[in-house]
């Protein structure tokens, strides 16, 4: 909302500057974004009348004017086109200051010399006066001007613009007088009343018009106006608040409508009379009708969206926009003047549908005041006669249908309450002293007070509303400085589960980058990347592709890659921890839940290029699955995962993974699959993607001290045959249990499969599989016997359950 100063203080001119006005309107919650000067910082420029026009000896582009600025005429040589005998137009005399060039320094007028002819100062444009950026041509004024006038004086350019930023309940203030109005109340400066004389109608001619639709449309009023001049000019003074408003002038007719939704934040129609066939009927849209707009686009509306429609077609979108096809234009005559209550839940979201708002949207879907439909139509029609009358204007009589007004429900004060939700005492004196101030009318008991809000207060429903109201007219800064009273105890959490942030620095430590991605997606990657046919879709996305809700991390991971890929980079390592969403019907409603839908959070991965950073001991390897479960397993530890052989809709099917946590499964590990590289454009080696459940992410074994073993541990070696379906994990497992308690570790250290065609004892489908073992006795001293007969009953007992043998 944008405003000129002079135009606020018209309604209500409190005895504060305009920086001690700005601050009292942002602490009373209507929030000044920018205060900005009309015009910059000039002086010595007057109103001159040019006397004479003559051509420039020397040049066909100048002219030798004459100029009269209140004394002697002066000479001054001006190139402007438009430059004429009889016209008024700013001069800047000698010794005169035009505002601040770019590089900040002001530009002074002397005495020049054009072509040999001298120039005793200069005429000038709206440019150069940095008024507008027209400049093709003098600025002219208009015939009454005085000449010698000071320009700043006579334009009113000592005046400031406030840009207000409103938040949606602030709807009352979204015009000057309703700005002005809380200006009244907060600083107690009289308010100018608003007034709209009746205009008598001369002329009996009523348009009908039906509501059709309560729940749209809850008061309609209009009139008929006849025999106006449509190419009238909008009075300087209209156009002038109007700029100053942020909206262009168009025609008077459109100025007029605008200029009453500035002052009184009423948006209005005004139909060309004589394009409406048969009536007006307000009612909800048909599927399937169109409509073109009056910013040419044209519609399809349905039975969600309100519409105006006379006998023939669809002629308005229902407190948005008019329609083109009654709109006025040079030729028209006869006009119908329309102003409406259009319910805000009928008007909300409407325009966005579209793709376009509008400043009438803006302000219905926020509410306006129902009450003075008739006498703001009184207050357009007197302007209409005013600046578009002719000798055969007409006006009609006053057409008001209500046949749903909204009825104000009171809402209940408890002064106690609100003392306590201030946190400072207030008096039922000091809160009836306020609701007086802002016109709210009001009934009071002992320490209750009952407030019935008045038509433009849409905003007042329960009693958190009344409070605000008190405190904002007091004044925040009245509120005490006063310390808390409830001890700060800080909250020590377990350390059997470690902190989100925590777990991302281990993750960061992997060399792998944290992204942030939305948790809407394509839909593609859920079908293709999740094996989700039916993902929660979105009523109104952001962007169309982003239309559903993710359920696994991989598919924003992929679509990082591919960023980066599109970038040159050579080497990406990223990770996600964020939030995916799956239809559970076990799932209630709460503070923190959503009925039906589960939202789990994940730690999702992807690793692909150079497994390390180039350097000149090694040379460069592709990252592999081995690496990534290397990483895995070093954010684990000391907790031992497992991994097994999986099938999963993204990933390679023989080169990928469940990952187990203490025999739960807690996400998947592997190469994506040649498909997606393929469909996604995915250049280079196959990329490695792992998704973790984050609670099986977060837990931690705590550490639990140990003496030093009072024996030495043994180590034996062996090499053990194996068939090559023999999974790694099976042949550990066998070794473990064989074990006993003597056993205290096993590791692989040493695959072995022999070239084709060598000569060896291996057989074609058969690999050696090197194990070391770590045997100890914390009691006794381990003598050969019984290392042997351990190692005998581990070889045992891989040869029985997995038909391995020694080798050699």
């Amino acid at each position: 909302m944008q405003f000129p100063e002079s135009w606020l203080r018209e309604f209500c001119n409190p005895p504060l500057s305009t920086e001690k006005l700005a601050e009292l309107l942002t602490m009373s919650g209507m929030e000044v974004e920018e205060l900005r000067p009309v015009a910059p910082p000039f002086h010595g420029i007057v109103v001159a009348e040019i006397l004479e026009a003559e051509q420039h000896p020397n040049a066909d582009k100048l002219r030798v004017c004459k100029v009269n600025a209140g004394g002697e005429p002066l000479q001054i040589v001006c190139g402007a086109p438009n430059a004429r005998v009889g016209i008024k137009v700013p001069l800047a005399t000698v010794g005169a200051e035009l505002p601040p060039g770019e590089d900040g320094k002001a530009f002074k007028i002397g005495v020049g010399k054009l072509r040999g002819v001298e120039s005793f100062g200069m005429l000038c444009s709206a440019r150069e006066l940095k008024l507008s950026e027209d400049h093709g041509g003098l600025l002219e004024l208009p015939a009454d001007a005085v000449i010698g006038e000071d320009i700043r004086k006579h334009l009113n350019l000592d005046d400031t613009l406030f840009t207000l930023k409103l938040t949606p309940n602030l709807g009352h203030g979204l015009s000057v007088f309703g700005v002005a109005r809380e200006v009244a109340a907060l600083t107690g400066s009289p308010l100018l009343k608003a007034e709209f004389p009746a205009v008598k109608p001369t002329l009996d001619d009523k348009l009908p018009v039906r509501v059709e639709a309560t729940d749209l449309c809850g008061r309609f009023s209009g009139r008929i106006v006849k025999g106006i001049d449509t190419q009238a000019k909008t009075p300087a003074w209209m156009v002038q608040r109007l700029e100053r408003c942020g909206q262009r002038s168009v025609t008077a007719l459109v100025d007029i409508s605008n200029y009453v939704m500035f002052e009184y934040g009423r948006p209005s129609h005004i139909f060309d009379l004589d394009k409406i066939s048969g009536e007006l009927v307000v009612r909800w849209g048909k599927a399937g009708e169109q409509l073109k707009l009056l910013n040419g686009n044209t519609i399809t509306v349905d039975e969600k969206v309100g519409v105006i429609a006379d006998a023939r077609e669809v002629e308005s979108l229902a407190g948005i926009m008019g329609g083109d096809h009654t709109a006025v234009s040079d030729d028209t005559r006869n006009v119908y003047v329309e102003a409406a209550f259009w319910w805000p839940e009928a008007v909300m979201g409407r325009g966005r549908r579209y793709n376009f708002s509008t400043d009438a949207g803006h302000r219905f879907e926020r509410g306006v005041d129902a009450s003075q439909t008739v006498e703001h139509i009184e207050r357009i029609t007197q302007l209409i006669i005013d600046i578009c009358g002719t000798p055969d204007t007409r006006v009609g009589p006053m057409d008001d249908q209500s046949p749903n007004v909204p009825v104000a429900k009171a809402v209940t004060l408890r002064v106690a309450r609100a003392a306590k939700v201030i946190g400072m005492p207030v008096t039922q004196a000091q809160c009836e002293g306020v609701f007086t101030r802002l016109g709210l009318p009001f009934t009071s008991a002992d320490g209750v007070i009952t407030v019935t809000p008045p038509s433009w207060r849409f905003d007042i429903l329960i009693e958190e509303d009344l409070i605000e109201e008190v405190i904002r007219v007091l004044g925040y800064p009245t509120l005490p400085s006063t310390a808390p009273l409830a001890p700060i105890v800080g909250r020590t959490g377990s350390e059997s589960r470690q902190a989100k942030h925590a777990l991302r620095r281990a993750v960061a430590a992997r060399d792998y980058f944290e992204t942030i991605n939305f948790s809407f997606v394509e839909e593609r990657w859920e079908r293709e990347l999740a094996g989700v046919t039916d993902p929660i879709k979105l009523l109104n996305p952001i962007a169309a592709p982003l239309s559903v809700m993710r359920t696994s991390l991989i598919g924003s991971l992929v679509q990082v890659l591919r960023h980066n890929q599109a970038r040159r980079a050579t080497r990406v390592r990223v990770f996600e921890l964020g939030r995916v969403f799956k239809r559970d019907a076990a799932v209630a409603n709460g503070p923190l839940s959503v009925a039906g839908i589960e939202q789990p959070l994940r730690l999702g991965g992807l690793a692909w290029g150079p497994a390390d950073q180039q350097q000149w001991s090694q040379r460069d390897r592709a990252v592999d699955f081995f690496d990534v479960k290397g990483d895995l397993e070093a954010l684990f530890a000391p907790q031992t995962l497992t991994f097994e052989a999986a099938e999963h809709p993204a990933l390679h099917p023989g080169r990928s993974a469940r990952v187990k946590l203490n025999g739960a499964v807690i996400g998947v590990i592997g190469e994506l699959h040649p498909r997606w590289r393929q469909g996604y454009e995915i250049t280079g080696t196959a990329p490695v993607v792992f998704e973790l459940d984050l609670d099986a992410a977060l837990t931690r074994t705590l550490p639990q001290g140990q003496p030093l073993p009072r024996q030495q541990a043994v180590q034996r070696d062996l090499a053990l045959v194996v068939k090559d379906s023999t999974p790694h994990d099976a042949l550990m497992a066998a070794i473990t249990t064989a074990g006993g308690a003597l056993l205290r570790s096993a590791k692989l250290f040493d695959v072995f499969k022999p070239a084709a065609g060598s000569t060896t004892d291996l057989q074609a489908d058969e690999r050696s599989l090197a194990v070391r073992l770590e045997l100890l006795d914390d009691e006794a001293t381990l003598t050969d016997e019984r290392i042997e007969a351990a190692v005998a009953s581990i070889v045992a007992a891989t040869t029985q359950q997995l038909g391995a043998r020694l080798r050699g």
